[in-house]
Protein backbone atom coordinates (compact mmCIF):
# COMPACT_ATOMS: atom_id res chain seq x y z
CA UNK A 1 0.00 0.00 0.00
CA UNK A 2 0.89 3.33 -1.09
CA UNK A 3 0.64 4.49 3.16
CA UNK A 4 3.09 1.51 4.18
CA UNK A 5 5.36 3.24 1.44
CA UNK A 6 5.45 6.46 2.97
CA UNK A 7 6.08 5.18 6.69
CA UNK A 8 8.99 2.83 5.02
CA UNK A 9 10.42 6.22 4.37
CA UNK A 10 12.10 6.73 8.40
CA UNK A 11 13.42 3.46 9.13
CA UNK A 12 14.87 2.56 12.21
CA UNK A 13 17.96 0.37 11.45
CA UNK A 14 21.19 1.00 13.20
CA UNK A 15 23.38 1.38 10.26
CA UNK A 16 21.20 4.33 8.89
CA UNK A 17 21.31 6.03 12.54
CA UNK A 18 24.74 5.83 12.77
CA UNK A 19 25.12 7.47 9.17
CA UNK A 20 22.59 10.23 10.13
CA UNK A 21 23.96 11.20 13.59
CA UNK A 22 27.21 11.50 11.79
CA UNK A 23 25.77 13.66 8.91
CA UNK A 24 24.18 15.91 11.63
CA UNK A 25 27.07 15.98 13.54
CA UNK A 26 28.53 17.84 10.93
CA UNK A 27 26.07 19.94 9.58
CA UNK A 28 26.03 21.31 12.88
CA UNK A 29 30.11 21.72 13.14
CA UNK A 30 29.67 23.66 10.16
CA UNK A 31 26.73 25.39 11.37
CA UNK A 32 29.15 26.71 14.02
CA UNK A 33 31.99 27.38 11.90
CA UNK A 34 29.68 29.39 9.45
CA UNK A 35 28.51 31.67 12.62
CA UNK A 36 32.01 32.33 14.02
CA UNK A 37 33.27 32.99 10.46
CA UNK A 38 29.82 35.88 10.31
CA UNK A 39 28.40 33.98 7.48
CA UNK A 40 24.64 34.63 9.21
CA UNK A 41 22.97 33.36 6.15
CA UNK A 42 24.40 30.13 6.07
CA UNK A 43 24.40 29.67 9.93
CA UNK A 44 20.66 30.22 9.93
CA UNK A 45 20.08 27.52 6.75
CA UNK A 46 22.16 25.04 8.17
CA UNK A 47 20.94 25.42 12.00
CA UNK A 48 17.05 25.29 10.49
CA UNK A 49 17.80 21.70 8.98
CA UNK A 50 19.86 20.44 12.00
CA UNK A 51 16.48 21.07 14.04
CA UNK A 52 14.35 19.87 11.19
CA UNK A 53 15.98 16.37 11.11
CA UNK A 54 16.30 16.28 14.92
CA UNK A 55 12.30 16.45 15.25
CA UNK A 56 11.68 12.73 15.12
CA UNK A 57 14.38 11.43 17.94
CA UNK A 58 14.00 14.39 20.18
CA UNK A 59 9.47 14.09 20.48
CA UNK A 60 10.39 10.15 20.90
CA UNK A 61 13.40 10.66 23.00
CA UNK A 62 14.76 7.77 20.12
CA UNK A 63 18.19 8.45 18.42
CA UNK A 64 17.62 5.74 16.06
CA UNK A 65 14.50 7.30 14.79
CA UNK A 66 16.37 9.57 11.84
CA UNK A 67 15.47 10.11 8.10
CA UNK A 68 17.33 8.35 5.31
CA UNK A 69 20.92 9.35 5.60
CA UNK A 70 21.17 9.76 1.53
CA UNK A 71 18.56 12.74 1.80
CA UNK A 72 21.08 14.49 5.04
CA UNK A 73 24.09 14.07 2.34
CA UNK A 74 22.28 16.22 -0.05
CA UNK A 75 21.37 18.79 2.30
CA UNK A 76 25.39 18.94 3.56
CA UNK A 77 26.53 19.38 0.19
CA UNK A 78 25.63 22.91 -0.01
CA UNK A 79 27.15 23.18 3.13
CA UNK A 80 29.83 21.95 2.88
CA UNK A 81 30.57 23.98 -0.74
CA UNK A 82 30.27 27.20 1.18
CA UNK A 83 32.32 26.49 4.07
CA UNK A 84 34.95 25.74 1.66
CA UNK A 85 34.98 27.80 -0.98
CA UNK A 86 32.65 29.99 -0.45
CA UNK A 87 30.25 31.51 -2.57
CA UNK A 88 30.48 29.09 -5.94
CA UNK A 89 28.96 28.55 -9.42
CA UNK A 90 28.16 25.11 -7.71
CA UNK A 91 26.78 27.07 -4.50
CA UNK A 92 23.40 28.73 -6.06
CA UNK A 93 22.65 25.17 -7.66
CA UNK A 94 23.25 23.34 -4.77
CA UNK A 95 21.37 24.76 -2.35
CA UNK A 96 18.11 24.30 -3.86
CA UNK A 97 19.33 20.68 -3.41
CA UNK A 98 19.76 20.75 -0.05
CA UNK A 99 16.14 22.74 0.24
CA UNK A 100 14.35 19.97 -2.23
CA UNK A 101 16.07 17.48 0.70
CA UNK A 102 14.58 19.52 3.18
CA UNK A 103 10.99 19.28 1.68
CA UNK A 104 11.44 15.82 1.45
CA UNK A 105 12.09 15.39 4.97
CA UNK A 106 9.18 17.35 6.05
CA UNK A 107 7.37 15.87 3.74
CA UNK A 108 8.17 11.88 5.47
CA UNK A 109 8.00 13.51 9.43
CA UNK A 110 4.48 15.40 8.85
CA UNK A 111 3.03 12.06 7.31
CA UNK A 112 5.02 9.79 10.09
CA UNK A 113 4.32 11.52 13.42
CA UNK A 114 1.43 14.07 12.97
CA UNK A 115 -2.56 13.32 12.32
CA UNK A 116 -2.11 14.00 8.81
CA UNK A 117 -2.50 11.14 6.22
CA UNK A 118 -1.31 11.35 2.70
CA UNK A 119 -0.87 9.10 -0.14
CA UNK A 120 1.86 8.42 -2.31
CA UNK A 121 0.71 11.23 -5.43
CA UNK A 122 -0.10 14.09 -2.43
CA UNK A 123 2.91 13.42 -0.79
CA UNK A 124 5.20 14.01 -4.02
CA UNK A 125 2.95 17.13 -4.45
CA UNK A 126 3.71 18.53 -1.00
CA UNK A 127 7.05 17.90 -2.03
CA UNK A 128 7.08 20.19 -4.85
CA UNK A 129 5.24 22.69 -3.25
CA UNK A 130 7.31 22.88 -0.04
CA UNK A 131 10.30 23.58 -2.20
CA UNK A 132 9.18 26.56 -3.91
CA UNK A 133 7.32 28.02 -0.96
CA UNK A 134 10.98 27.12 0.95
CA UNK A 135 12.84 28.92 -1.81
CA UNK A 136 9.76 32.07 -2.18
CA UNK A 137 10.19 32.53 1.96
CA UNK A 138 14.32 31.90 2.25
CA UNK A 139 14.77 34.87 -0.26
CA UNK A 140 11.88 36.57 1.40
CA UNK A 141 14.10 36.35 4.54
CA UNK A 142 17.47 37.55 3.26
CA UNK A 143 15.76 40.67 1.61
CA UNK A 144 14.30 41.47 5.01
CA UNK A 145 17.30 41.13 6.69
CA UNK A 146 19.02 43.63 3.70
CA UNK A 147 16.45 45.89 4.37
CA UNK A 148 16.51 45.92 8.25
CA UNK A 149 19.73 44.89 9.34
CA UNK A 150 22.38 46.63 6.40
CA UNK A 151 23.15 43.16 4.72
CA UNK A 152 23.62 42.76 1.14
CA UNK A 153 22.55 39.10 0.59
CA UNK A 154 20.34 39.85 -2.38
CA UNK A 155 20.33 44.03 -2.56
CA UNK A 156 24.00 43.71 -2.83
CA UNK A 157 24.57 46.96 -4.79
CA UNK A 158 23.25 45.32 -8.27
CA UNK A 159 20.36 47.37 -10.37
CA UNK A 160 16.67 46.63 -9.24
CA UNK A 161 16.18 44.62 -12.39
CA UNK A 162 19.22 42.62 -12.09
CA UNK A 163 18.86 41.52 -8.61
CA UNK A 164 15.30 40.91 -9.66
CA UNK A 165 16.20 38.62 -12.32
CA UNK A 166 19.36 36.93 -10.33
CA UNK A 167 16.07 35.88 -7.72
CA UNK A 168 13.63 34.48 -10.74
CA UNK A 169 17.23 32.24 -11.42
CA UNK A 170 17.19 31.13 -8.26
CA UNK A 171 13.45 30.64 -8.26
CA UNK A 172 14.14 28.53 -11.46
CA UNK A 173 16.83 26.05 -10.07
CA UNK A 174 14.66 25.85 -7.38
CA UNK A 175 11.26 24.39 -9.64
CA UNK A 176 13.91 22.42 -10.77
CA UNK A 177 15.17 21.04 -7.75
CA UNK A 178 11.23 20.47 -6.58
CA UNK A 179 10.13 18.46 -9.49
CA UNK A 180 13.29 16.22 -9.39
CA UNK A 181 12.92 15.73 -5.93
CA UNK A 182 9.45 14.47 -6.29
CA UNK A 183 11.17 12.55 -8.95
CA UNK A 184 13.01 10.98 -6.49
CA UNK A 185 10.37 10.77 -3.90
CA UNK A 186 8.47 8.16 -6.20
CA UNK A 187 11.37 6.20 -7.53
CA UNK A 188 13.76 5.52 -4.75
CA UNK A 189 10.98 5.55 -1.73
CA UNK A 190 8.61 2.98 -4.12
CA UNK A 191 11.39 0.32 -3.64
CA UNK A 192 11.08 0.45 0.53
CA UNK A 193 8.82 -2.37 1.16
CA UNK A 194 9.51 -3.24 4.89
CA UNK A 195 6.48 -1.53 6.91
CA UNK A 196 8.12 0.71 9.63
CA UNK A 197 6.42 0.03 12.83
CA UNK A 198 3.46 2.79 13.65
CA UNK A 199 4.75 5.25 16.14
CA UNK A 200 3.58 8.89 16.93
CA UNK A 201 4.80 10.60 20.25
CA UNK A 202 0.30 11.36 20.74
CA UNK A 203 -2.68 9.70 19.26
CA UNK A 204 -3.19 10.25 16.11
CA UNK A 205 -6.70 12.30 15.40
CA UNK A 206 -9.69 10.49 13.61
CA UNK A 207 -10.30 12.37 10.22
CA UNK A 208 -13.70 13.89 10.06
CA UNK A 209 -16.44 12.15 8.76
CA UNK A 210 -17.80 13.14 5.08
CA UNK A 211 -21.23 15.09 6.38
CA UNK A 212 -22.07 18.85 5.19
CA UNK A 213 -22.63 21.04 7.55
CA UNK A 214 -24.73 24.19 6.42
CA UNK A 215 -22.51 27.41 6.72
CA UNK A 216 -23.69 31.09 6.33
CA UNK A 217 -23.00 33.13 3.48
CA UNK A 218 -21.08 35.70 4.40
CA UNK A 219 -22.18 38.64 2.03
CA UNK A 220 -26.05 37.45 2.35
CA UNK A 221 -25.86 36.52 6.35
CA UNK A 222 -23.20 38.52 8.08
CA UNK A 223 -23.31 41.56 5.48
CA UNK A 224 -27.11 41.65 5.42
CA UNK A 225 -26.24 42.01 1.48
CA UNK A 226 -29.26 39.63 -0.25
CA UNK A 227 -27.68 37.15 -2.82
CA UNK A 228 -30.05 39.42 -5.68
CA UNK A 229 -27.65 42.48 -5.06
CA UNK A 230 -24.51 40.23 -5.08
CA UNK A 231 -25.06 39.01 -8.08
CA UNK A 232 -25.93 42.23 -9.93
CA UNK A 233 -22.66 44.06 -8.11
CA UNK A 234 -20.91 40.53 -10.04
CA UNK A 235 -22.36 41.81 -13.29
CA UNK A 236 -21.53 45.60 -13.13
CA UNK A 237 -18.31 44.29 -12.74
CA UNK A 238 -18.24 41.65 -15.91
CA UNK A 239 -19.84 44.62 -17.91
CA UNK A 240 -17.04 47.16 -16.63
CA UNK A 241 -14.96 44.63 -18.00
CA UNK A 242 -16.53 44.63 -21.65
CA UNK A 243 -16.13 48.09 -21.83
CA UNK A 244 -12.47 48.36 -20.80
CA UNK A 245 -11.85 44.83 -23.26
CA UNK A 246 -13.38 47.11 -26.23
CA UNK A 247 -11.27 50.26 -24.97
CA UNK A 248 -8.13 48.48 -25.29
CA UNK A 249 -9.40 47.44 -28.54
CA UNK A 250 -9.97 50.70 -29.92
CA UNK A 251 -6.90 51.98 -28.44
CA UNK A 252 -4.83 49.36 -29.92
CA UNK A 253 -3.49 48.44 -26.06
CA UNK A 254 -2.30 44.60 -25.87
CA UNK A 255 -1.59 44.91 -22.35
CA UNK A 256 -5.59 46.23 -21.70
CA UNK A 257 -6.89 43.81 -24.31
CA UNK A 258 -5.34 40.87 -22.97
CA UNK A 259 -5.83 41.10 -19.28
CA UNK A 260 -9.87 42.65 -20.28
CA UNK A 261 -10.12 39.68 -22.52
CA UNK A 262 -8.10 36.85 -19.80
CA UNK A 263 -10.30 38.76 -16.89
CA UNK A 264 -13.64 38.66 -18.65
CA UNK A 265 -13.29 35.36 -19.29
CA UNK A 266 -12.48 33.97 -15.80
CA UNK A 267 -15.89 35.47 -14.25
CA UNK A 268 -17.50 32.88 -16.26
CA UNK A 269 -15.63 30.04 -14.32
CA UNK A 270 -18.53 29.99 -11.72
CA UNK A 271 -21.20 29.75 -14.02
CA UNK A 272 -19.83 26.67 -16.00
CA UNK A 273 -18.54 24.75 -12.96
CA UNK A 274 -22.73 24.97 -12.35
CA UNK A 275 -23.32 23.95 -15.41
CA UNK A 276 -21.18 21.36 -16.43
CA UNK A 277 -20.44 19.85 -13.32
CA UNK A 278 -23.35 20.35 -11.07
CA UNK A 279 -21.02 22.41 -8.69
CA UNK A 280 -23.00 25.67 -7.61
CA UNK A 281 -21.05 28.82 -6.28
CA UNK A 282 -22.56 30.76 -3.82
CA UNK A 283 -23.09 34.14 -5.37
CA UNK A 284 -20.46 35.61 -2.90
CA UNK A 285 -17.66 33.66 -3.86
CA UNK A 286 -18.28 34.41 -7.15
CA UNK A 287 -18.26 38.17 -6.69
CA UNK A 288 -15.24 37.60 -4.91
CA UNK A 289 -13.54 36.06 -7.92
CA UNK A 290 -15.00 38.40 -10.66
CA UNK A 291 -14.09 41.25 -7.90
CA UNK A 292 -9.69 39.76 -7.82
CA UNK A 293 -9.59 39.97 -11.81
CA UNK A 294 -11.43 42.84 -12.13
CA UNK A 295 -9.04 45.19 -9.84
CA UNK A 296 -5.89 43.20 -11.68
CA UNK A 297 -7.22 44.68 -15.13
CA UNK A 298 -7.91 47.72 -14.34
CA UNK A 299 -5.04 48.05 -12.75
CA UNK A 300 -3.28 46.81 -15.81
CA UNK A 301 -4.75 49.18 -17.58
CA UNK A 302 -3.38 52.58 -15.80
CA UNK A 303 -3.91 52.02 -12.16
CA UNK A 304 -0.44 50.27 -11.25
CA UNK A 305 1.36 52.91 -12.51
CA UNK A 306 -0.55 55.84 -11.34
CA UNK A 307 -1.79 54.63 -7.17
CA UNK A 308 1.46 52.99 -6.03
CA UNK A 309 -0.13 49.85 -3.44
CA UNK A 310 -2.62 49.00 -6.38
CA UNK A 311 -0.43 45.80 -6.93
CA UNK A 312 -0.23 45.14 -3.25
CA UNK A 313 -4.06 45.61 -3.34
CA UNK A 314 -4.75 42.90 -6.02
CA UNK A 315 -1.85 40.25 -5.03
CA UNK A 316 -3.40 40.12 -1.69
CA UNK A 317 -6.87 39.92 -3.51
CA UNK A 318 -5.47 37.48 -6.01
CA UNK A 319 -3.80 35.16 -3.31
CA UNK A 320 -6.90 34.71 -1.38
CA UNK A 321 -8.91 33.66 -4.46
CA UNK A 322 -5.57 31.32 -4.89
CA UNK A 323 -5.64 30.36 -1.38
CA UNK A 324 -9.36 29.61 -0.84
CA UNK A 325 -9.12 27.22 -4.28
CA UNK A 326 -6.31 25.30 -2.63
CA UNK A 327 -8.25 24.91 0.85
CA UNK A 328 -11.47 23.45 -1.02
CA UNK A 329 -9.63 21.59 -3.08
CA UNK A 330 -7.79 19.69 -0.19
CA UNK A 331 -10.70 19.66 1.86
CA UNK A 332 -12.67 17.96 -0.68
CA UNK A 333 -10.18 15.12 -1.00
CA UNK A 334 -9.79 14.57 2.18
CA UNK A 335 -13.76 14.02 2.57
CA UNK A 336 -13.33 12.08 -0.67
CA UNK A 337 -10.47 9.77 0.75
CA UNK A 338 -9.37 8.06 3.74
CA UNK A 339 -6.10 8.35 2.51
CA UNK A 340 -5.78 12.14 3.00
CA UNK A 341 -6.67 13.77 5.88
CA UNK A 342 -5.63 17.16 7.23
CA UNK A 343 -6.36 18.68 10.80
CA UNK A 344 -7.48 22.40 10.47
CA UNK A 345 -4.27 23.57 11.88
CA UNK A 346 -1.88 21.92 9.52
CA UNK A 347 -4.51 22.23 6.71
CA UNK A 348 -3.94 26.50 7.61
CA UNK A 349 -0.04 25.63 7.37
CA UNK A 350 -0.74 23.84 4.07
CA UNK A 351 -2.35 26.70 2.63
CA UNK A 352 0.42 29.09 3.14
CA UNK A 353 2.56 26.72 1.56
CA UNK A 354 0.58 26.47 -1.57
CA UNK A 355 -0.11 29.85 -1.75
CA UNK A 356 3.27 30.59 -1.39
CA UNK A 357 4.57 28.63 -4.06
CA UNK A 358 1.57 29.42 -6.30
CA UNK A 359 3.03 32.86 -6.09
CA UNK A 360 6.70 32.19 -7.34
CA UNK A 361 5.19 30.34 -10.34
CA UNK A 362 3.46 33.60 -10.93
CA UNK A 363 6.36 35.32 -10.77
CA UNK A 364 8.22 33.07 -12.98
CA UNK A 365 5.88 33.16 -15.31
CA UNK A 366 5.80 37.56 -15.30
CA UNK A 367 9.51 36.71 -15.90
CA UNK A 368 9.17 34.52 -19.07
CA UNK A 369 6.74 36.84 -20.24
CA UNK A 370 8.60 39.71 -19.65
CA UNK A 371 11.62 38.52 -21.12
CA UNK A 372 9.95 37.25 -24.28
CA UNK A 373 8.10 40.41 -24.78
CA UNK A 374 11.92 42.40 -24.71
CA UNK A 375 12.87 39.34 -27.01
CA UNK A 376 10.66 39.54 -29.44
CA UNK A 377 10.17 43.70 -28.95
CA UNK A 378 7.01 43.70 -28.34
CA UNK A 379 4.47 45.03 -25.42
CA UNK A 380 4.95 42.88 -22.18
CA UNK A 381 1.02 41.79 -21.14
CA UNK A 382 2.60 41.56 -17.36
CA UNK A 383 6.06 42.77 -16.09
CA UNK A 384 8.08 43.15 -13.16
CA UNK A 385 9.63 46.36 -11.78
CA UNK A 386 12.46 44.88 -9.88
CA UNK A 387 13.24 42.90 -6.60
CA UNK A 388 11.31 44.82 -4.11
CA UNK A 389 8.26 44.82 -6.13
CA UNK A 390 8.62 41.30 -6.62
CA UNK A 391 9.56 40.52 -2.28
CA UNK A 392 6.55 42.90 -1.70
CA UNK A 393 4.02 40.56 -3.86
CA UNK A 394 5.19 37.88 -2.28
CA UNK A 395 4.24 39.10 1.19
CA UNK A 396 1.27 40.55 0.06
CA UNK A 397 0.21 36.97 -1.19
CA UNK A 398 1.20 35.75 2.43
CA UNK A 399 -1.62 38.32 3.42
CA UNK A 400 -3.94 37.16 1.26
CA UNK A 401 -3.75 33.67 2.06
CA UNK A 402 -3.62 34.41 5.88
CA UNK A 403 -7.18 35.84 5.15
CA UNK A 404 -8.60 32.67 3.01
CA UNK A 405 -7.26 29.95 5.49
CA UNK A 406 -9.15 31.53 8.12
CA UNK A 407 -12.21 32.68 6.14
CA UNK A 408 -12.12 28.80 4.58
CA UNK A 409 -12.32 26.93 7.34
CA UNK A 410 -15.97 27.99 7.98
CA UNK A 411 -16.99 29.74 4.60
CA UNK A 412 -15.86 27.18 2.30
CA UNK A 413 -17.22 24.00 3.92
CA UNK A 414 -20.45 23.28 1.82
CA UNK A 415 -18.14 23.72 -1.50
CA UNK A 416 -15.43 21.38 -0.22
CA UNK A 417 -18.52 18.69 0.49
CA UNK A 418 -19.86 19.26 -3.20
CA UNK A 419 -16.39 19.17 -4.74
CA UNK A 420 -16.36 15.86 -2.86
CA UNK A 421 -19.43 14.16 -3.56
CA UNK A 422 -17.98 15.08 -7.55
CA UNK A 423 -15.55 12.59 -7.19
CA UNK A 424 -17.58 10.07 -5.51
CA UNK A 425 -19.94 10.34 -8.53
Amino acid sequence: MADARLEDVLDAPQRNAALGWAVVTLLAALAITHGLDGSYRWFVFTGFAVVIVLVPAVAFRDPLVMPPWELLVLVLVPVVDAAILGESPLTTVAVYVAVAAIALVVAVEIHRFTAVRMNHTFAVVLVVLTTLAVAGAWNVAQWLSDVTLGTAYVLDGRSQDAANRAMMIDFAYAAVAGLLAGVVFDRYFRGHTERVPERSPTPLESAPDGESVAVPSLLRDRLDVPDRTVRRLARVLQVALAVLLLYGLVGRDLTTVANAAIALAITFLPAILERDYGLPIEPGLAFWLTAAVFLHAIGSAGLYGAVGSWDNLTHTVSASIVAAAGYAVVRAIDLHTDEVYFPPTMLFGFILVFVLAFGVVWELVEFAVDESAQWLGVQAVVAQHGIDDTIVDLLFDLVGAVVAAIWGSFYLTDLSQRIADRFDG
